[in-house]
């Protein structure tokens, strides 16, 4: 039998996915399965979106242009001019979904054995694509003990070596729900442009910031234009996951160039989900304040019992849905297979994403798990009382 190749057997897994054959298994035998593990959020798509989806008139459902219909690239750039953010639509690279927006930047940006450095713990999937890129991530560790701050500026240029080409950021931060400020992102454009790196910058949950703070995207940075590639996508903000676009907006000519021989490599982002995401643009404000609104409080009824229960700690996010939490386990990862194995309280289970798959260094983050407030408050309480009883039943 012919071996697979040696990147495919290196790439790893997805902490958030991974533990999926244990949940199907679980429900299989009757188990009620709370689902904290992945950021699905349970609202509804814009009445809008709904509409466009179900008033599609078309005989036939053809090829788009490579970057993505002018008519949606318009739609894309009117809604960052609303946010503040000069952008023309033929600087908007449609991608499918926001993980080929990051893929390809790092295949524009990253040569084999480039480093790109990334604070952690980080989105699991970029350390998948960078290896996809031939590239090395350089984690920036950060720590739970003052909620994932980033280090000083000249902690990172400690990092920084003659293979050293991009630093990658995504804010509001997923797994920690950490938020850059305005004077943190200036000191980064600073050192971005000071050592000719590219700032990949992921603001999917650009709509879900919690500071008094106005959010600052790395697009308003000034000084370090040609240096920005942003990656953007509506799975998060209009609760489209499913029709997968997402967008990867650049300044940068010559990197828009690169991405658009990858994009037409692919052919096209999927037509329907472009014409769903365009219209949803159209949703009022009223259904983002309820957004916002609702995940407030979530994640305050989420961090407070969080909190309560003997032996785990979680800081307050400031932006996202999701929280790194820390247990009083050795190992989440089995903590986390246990439960959907072994473990039920009043018929139900709940789960998690193992926190050492958000470190590139798996030793990591091994009493830590990712928590997703995507559920309702009711569901929340019942997965934190399960939480509660199963700590205090574990038994390693």
């Amino acid at each position: 039998m012919p071996e697979i190749s040696k990147r495919g057997l290196e790439l790893p897994a997805s902490p958030i996915r991974k533990l999926s054959p244990l949940a199907d298994a679980a429900k299989a035998r009757g188990v009620k399965v709370y689902h904290l593990n992945i950021g699905q959020p349970d609202i509804h798509t814009p009445a809008e979106g709904l509409a466009a989806l179900k008033n599609i008139d078309r005989r036939i459902l053809e090829y788009t242009p490579s970057d993505g219909l002018k008519e949606v690239r318009e739609k894309f750039a009117g809604y960052y001019k609303r946010g503040g953010m000069d952008v023309t639509p033929d600087e908007i690279v449609v991608t499918t979904g926001g993980s080929e927006a990051i893929l390809f930047a790092f295949l524009a940006c990253l040569d084999p054995d480039d480093e790109v450095m990334m604070p952690e713990p980080g989105y699991a999937n970029y350390i998948s694509f960078a290896q996809q890129a031939g590239a090395k991530v350089v984690p920036i560790p950060t720590s739970i003990e003052n909620g994932f701050a980033l280090p000083r500026i000249a902690e990172f240029e400690k990092y920084i070596t003659p293979r050293t080409r991009a630093l990658m950021l995504c804010n509001p931060n997923n797994p920690t729900g950490y938020l850059y400020s305005r004077q943190e992102l200036v000191q980064i454009g600073e050192m971005v442009r000071r050592h000719d790196l590219f700032l990949i910058s992921d603001e999917v949950y650009r709509e879900f910031c919690y500071s008094p703070e106005p959010y600052t995207s790395a697009l308003e940075l000034t000084g370090c234009e040609q240096n920005v590639v942003m990656v953007d996508s509506v799975s998060k903000r209009y609760s489209e996951c499913g029709i997968r676009i997402g967008m990867l907006v650049t300044r940068n000519k010559e990197v828009h160039s690169a991405v658009m021989k990858i994009a037409q490599a692919r052919l096209c982002p999927p037509l329907v989900g472009q014409l769903v995401a365009a219209a949803s643009t159209d949703a009022p404000e009223s259904y983002m304040k309820a957004i916002y609104d609702e995940y407030i409080a979530r994640r305050d009824f989420l961090i407070e019992g969080l909190n309560k229960i003997p032996g785990v700690y979680s800081p307050t996010p400031q932006g996202a849905f999701y929280t790194m939490a820390r247990l009083p386990v050795d190992d989440a990862d089995k903590f986390c297979a246990w439960l959907l194995t072994d473990f039920q309280h009043k018929g139900a289970t709940v789960m998690m994403a193992p926190g050492s798959g958000f470190y590139a260094d798996p030793d990591r983050g091994r009493n830590e798990v990712r928590i997703a407030y995507v559920l309702n408050r009711q569901d929340i309480a019942a997965a934190l009382d399960i939480l509660s009883h199963a700590i205090e039943n574990y038994r390693p």
